[in-house]
Formats: C-alpha cells, structure tokens, sequence
C-alpha cells in the first residue's frame, strides 16, 4: 500500500512538471530559422505559452546563449528524462554546436530578435524617460539659433546655454512631455522625454555652446534641453520570461498617442525594475469587468475582468517601463490591467 501511494505521489509529480510546458498541438519535431522571424515567433511554434522559453533551454548542455540564433539555423525538438528541450544545429559546422561569448564569423547583430526591432527601434534610441524631477531645469538648453528664427531644423546651429566644463560631443535635443504618475499611489514616476533631435558640439565659448543640429524629427525651439546621447544598441539579447515576482499594473499611457491600442503598439506601465521587470518579461493584458446591477437584489456587481492580450517590457526604467502589445483580442485602452501570464 505504501509502495502503491508512494508511486501515485511521483506520478502526480512527474505530471506537475510535464504541466509547466505545453508543447503546442501540431508542433514541429524541428525548425529551420528565416530571416525575419524572432524569438517570439519561433517559440510560439513550439509552446502554447511562449515566455516559458526559457524552460525548455534550461539543462541543455548544447547551448549556453539561447539568445544567439541566426538564420539558418535548426532547432530540433529532443526529450531529456521526459522533458522537452531544444538543441540546436548550426548550418556549415557539421552538428550541434555551442554558444558562447566570444569572436563569431555571423555578427552578432544578425542574430533574430526576440520581437520586431523596427517597432521598437525608436523608443530603444531615442525616447527617454527621465526620473528626477529637477533634470529638465539643471539641463542646458537651447537659447538662439544663427539667423532671426525661433525654430530651427537639420543644418542649422543653435546656441544652448550650461553646457558642463567637460562637454560631450553629442548631444540629444529632449522636449518636456508628459508627467507620469502612479493612478493608484500617486508616486512621481517619471517624465516622458520626447526626442526633438541631435546636435553635435562644435565650440564653447564661456557659457555659450555652438552646435550643429544632425537631424531632427520636429522643429528645435528656444528652450529645449540639451541631454548627452547615450549610447543605446538594439538590445536582442533578452527572451521571453515571466517576471520572477508578482505583478499587478496598469498601462498608463500609448506614447504614440494612439487612441485605440492594438498588436505591435508601444505602451508605458507603470511598473519597472524596481518592480522586478526585465527586458523580456511578458504580461496579460486584462479589461476591467463592468459593473452591473443585480435585477433581483438591486445591488451592483462587477464581472470578472477579462484577458484581453499579451505585452512583452523592452525597455525597463527604475519605476516605468516601455512594452510592446503582442497580441490584442479586443481592443486595449489606458487603464487596462497587467499581471502575471
């Protein structure tokens, strides 16, 4: 009897952690990468719940870096001690290779991404969100430009006003946006940069500087804040995760300010690293159920609130973050909810 219990005890176990993955129906047994595909696509093909990619690598001892994959490459589906793993072949070396840091003949930049670059390139160079709220007035800013103008574009040179002793040669052009706020704590969060253009310093002359503006995506005003250009590279060398710890947040704001939010649009929550989100994490989207009022009792009841999408974080601040909708069954809103997938 003992033995017997004992056996269902591990059976049961064993189907615990077959549970933790669900291989998609109709997965492939291998798969060949294209270009164009990304991280998210590819193990969507393989797991009804993609961020649990993760697992699937873990214990593999043919790759170290399932991040680098590149076209051309093939993943296979194996089973080690009844669990699903992924092991990769890497076209030209003859078998399964392993991935670790160091020189590559593929660059590193052509490795797939985990979601489409092109619609997050921008809020990965440019946008900003700046957490103090003293930086904008501490901050050089823009006080003439060579002529008689008041806006000024691509070619023209500005003049900014607290350049540092110790300048930098580029500069970002960042125009005050929004102020975030929590909508339940009312915590300052941050606020929201809008990127205006770049300039590059030619001289200084006591507290004037002379730049020359690169390029711009609106008109340069007087007034507009002088921030050294960091150096963002296209991060693909995150995965699709959960997050490690409860979250329960809100999209706060659509940047592009879009009023309907669907798949492939950018978002602010007001959750970051703080909160333990890392580039990659992946949420639910839920809509708030409606309240309603009960035609026997009179009362009001609220219906349970409804999954509504996925986002995956990209690009995680101390106390906000910027996430891409990955997919929306219905339409997205400020205010929706986000947790745990």
């Amino acid at each position: 009897m003992r033995k017997s219990l004992l056996a269902l005890l591990l059976l049961a176990a064993s189907g615990l952690a077959q549970a933790e993955v669900q291989l998609k129906s109709g997965h492939p047994e291998s798969y060949t990468v294209a270009r164009g595909d990304t991280l998210w696509d590819i193990s969507g093909k393989f797991l009804t719940q993609p961020w649990k990619w993760p697992e699937i690598w873990h214990a593999n001892p043919q790759i170290q870096n399932p991040n680098l994959i590149y076209p051309g490459d093939t993943l296979s589906l194996v089973y080690v001690d009844g669990q699903p793993r992924l092991s990769l072949n890497r076209s030209g070396t003859g078998g399964t290779v392993k991935l670790s840091p160091g020189v590559r003949s593929t660059p590193m930049a052509d490795a797939i991404p985990p979601i489409p670059l092109d619609a997050i390139n921008s809020f990965l160079i440019k946008n900003r969100i700046v957490d103090n709220e003293d930086a904008f007035k501490q901050a050089p800013y823009v006080v003439a430009g060579k002529g008689e103008g008041v806006i000024y574009g691509a070619g023209n040179t500005i003049y900014a006003k607290g350049v540092d002793a110790d300048p930098q040669p580029l500069y970002r052009v960042l125009r005050k946006g929004k102020i975030y706020t929590d909508p339940v704590t009312k915590e300052f969060l941050g606020i929201n940069a809008d990127s205006i253009g770049s300039a590059e310093l030619k001289a200084t002359e006591g507290d004037i500087a002379t730049l020359y503006v690169t390029e711009t995506s609106e008109e340069i005003r007087r007034g507009d804040r002088l921030f050294p250009t960091l150096e963002h590279s296209i991060n693909s060398m995150f995965q699709p995760s959960a997050p490690t710890q409860p979250i329960n947040g809100l999209i706060i704001d659509v940047p592009r300010g879009v009023n309907i939010v669907g798949a492939m649009d950018v978002v602010t929550l007001n959750k970051g690293a703080r909160d333990g989100l890392v580039p990659g994490s992946t949420l639910a989207i839920f809509k708030t159920g409606e309240t309603i009022r009960d035609v026997e009792t009179g009362q009001q009841l609220k219906m349970p609130d409804e999954e509504a999408g996925l986002l995956m974080a990209f690009h995680v601040f101390d106390k906000l973050s910027y996430a891409l909708v990955l997919k929306a069954s219905r339409q997205l809103a400020v205010g929706d909810k986000v947790r745990n997938p």
